[in-house]
């Protein structure tokens, strides 16, 4: 049980809490639990890229045990079918007659592993289901459980036998984040912690499914000025049109901007990062962090760029210093 001091806010203590617990299990990946609560409190879902071995698994799980929310993990491959995932209608032979069996998406926490790995019509019902928080099943719709995340991993690694997910679908995704190799003493306590074979990574519940609710509530009162407001729009709006924002070393490699989704995911992510940081008013450093994250996967580079290794993660750097703060 713990215990809070009456003039600090106990919900953002408790998200310490949750850093702690899952810090229990798993070495380094503290950037990638902020993404994943940032998707959480915000109502949006995460595209990781990363190499096998870096615990995405290890991390949402212990991550749904600390806020005591149901965690289903699906392994995407070439043959799994769209009702493999949200469930279909089988046939009670004691009843005689059609019930329905509700799939894995029917969770809180949902890990879909390789979402490359599967065809068009599967990534669509996941999609769908990501958008409208519902499914249907046989002539019925069903509510999905909320929250609802969704952290969609692809392997960088290989391709052979992949479905890219078409620029439509992952602009559904509210960041794409990048998980690298970890650093040498993270890797050094890693393998003396897993290669204890007595080691369990007990994680205590910190958070209830209520108090996800009301932390959103909270994050939803940051206040963001007008001033940084219109600096979103300008960031947008520089990725669209570069000439007019002195980006001329950019602009012949830009096939397409970054949509309307990322302005709003600017702004909600920008007030989640304020709210951990123990403030209720959004910072134009709060905006910058999450940035790259919010539009590396929404801008579409040419072949050009690709020919003269031209990446979105320059162009967006480049976005950041050159458009200024009116």
């Amino acid at each position: 049980m713990y215990t809070y001091p009456d003039n600090v806010n106990a919900y953002q203590l408790k998200i310490k809490q949750v850093f702690s617990e899952v810090g229990k299990v798993v070495v380094g990946q503290s950037y990638m639990v902020n993404r994943l609560l940032i998707g959480l409190f915000t109502g949006g879902h995460i595209l990781l890229e990363g190499v096998p071995g870096l615990a995405k698994t290890l991390t949402i799980n212990s991550l749904s045990k600390a806020l005591h929310l149901d965690f289903q993990r699906i392994q995407f491959t070439p043959d799994l079918l769209p009702s493999d995932l949200i469930g279909t209608m089988i046939y009670n032979q004691n009843a005689s007659a059609f019930e329905v069996k509700k799939g894995p998406i029917f969770a809180n926490l949902i890990l879909a592993d390789e979402v490359n790995r599967s065809p068009a019509k599967v990534q669509s019902a996941l999609l769908e289901a990501m958008q409208e928080k519902q499914v249907t099943i046989g002539e019925t719709t069903y509510k999905l459980d909320l929250p609802f995340l969704v952290l969609a991993t692809q392997n960088p690694v290989e391709h052979e036998g992949t479905y890219p997910l078409p620029e439509a679908q992952v602009d559904r995704f509210m960041m794409k984040v990048y998980i690298d190799y970890p650093k040498k003493e993270d890797e050094l306590e890693i393998m003396r912690r897993m290669a204890n074979m007595s080691f369990t990574g007990s994680v205590a519940k910190v958070l209830s499914r209520e108090d996800v609710f009301a932390i959103r509530n909270e994050i939803n009162q940051v206040q963001i000025s007008e001033t940084l407001e219109k600096y979103i729009i300008e960031l947008v709006f520089a990725s669209r049109r570069p000439l007019e924002y002195d980006l001329l070393e950019f602009a012949p490699y830009i096939q397409f901007g970054v949509s309307p989704r990322a302005s709003i995911a600017l702004n909600r992510a920008a007030k989640a990062v304020a709210y951990f940081d123990d403030r209720d008013y959004v910072l134009p450093e709060d905006i910058k962090e999450v940035a790259y994250d919010v539009m590396n996967h929404r801008l579409i580079l040419n072949y050009e760029a690709e020919a003269d290794g031209i990446r979105t993660k320059d162009f967006i750097e480049s976005i950041l210093r050159k458009v200024p703060i009116s």
